[in-house]
């Protein structure tokens, strides 16, 4: 086995839901009949560096800031590695540019999973650093899918809810019911097929496959689905 890479803190609660299921995933792989887990290494990341590189239109530091977690990571014994969260993907290109390591980009492996289940309109939320860039469309249009963000009074609230509650560990039922107010309102207005989430808090939040009638892409499951295959080849 490869011993994963993860940087993580972007933010905490993700990142015990990848170990968690990165280890379950072994689990299921053995029928639970031995204790043969992998090697994972993470550094966790000052998120508020981070993203106070990005309020402040740092992103040649905000990438550097991440490339350096990766380069720790390396040094540890990684052989590849994943990041735990969304927004910093944004910076991928550069990052990946700058790192001699393996990365595992979650967009791609996300768009992989749309593509397979012949997606062609999907709804995108995350961090508004997310919902109004366009790495994801960048990586999704090139296959025919659409991408559609929320209007922008509907990002400013989901973007709100992530900072002051989800990003804290904070899941209210309230909270939740609003969001999927949100997609109710995207399907019926946008005529979206799916929801990506994009935010790796969300699945937390959001753990069934479908709701409102459209499936929910859990991009924290896709992702580890293909750190486990890298991890095992």
């Amino acid at each position: 086995m490869k011993t994963i890479g993860l940087v993580g803190g972007l933010g905490p609660e993700s990142t015990v839901d990848y170990y968690k299921e990165i280890i379950g995933r072994f689990k299921a792989i053995n029928n639970d009949a031995s204790l043969n887990y992998p090697p994972i290494v993470i550094y966790s990341v000052n998120m508020s560096v981070f993203i106070g590189h990005l309020k402040n239109r740092r992103h040649s530091d905000a990438a550097a800031y991440i490339t350096e977690a990766i380069e720790n990571l390396r040094k540890a014994g990684a052989d590849f590695v994943a990041i735990t969260a969304n927004t910093p993907h944004l910076l991928f290109p550069q990052i990946q540019q700058s790192s001699s390591t393996p990365l595992i980009s979650i967009v791609e492996s996300a768009c992989r999973y749309a593509k397979e289940r012949q997606l062609k309109k999907a709804g995108l939320i995350g961090t508004a650093f997310t919902m109004q860039s366009t790495f994801f469309s960048d990586v999704f249009t090139k296959e025919g899918i659409e991408i559609v963000i929320p209007a922008e009074e509907e990002m400013q609230f989901i973007n709100r809810k992530l900072f002051d509650e989800i990003e804290l560990g904070i899941y209210r039922q309230e909270t939740k019911e609003q969001i999927l107010q949100i997609v109710k309102r995207m399907k019926e207005r946008d005529g979206i097929d799916s929801l990506i989430l994009g935010c790796t808090e969300f699945p937390i939040m959001f753990p069934n496959d479908q709701y409102e009638g459209i499936r929910f892409l859990n991009t924290t499951n896709i992702h580890i689905d293909d750190i486990v295959k890298t991890c095992l080849t």
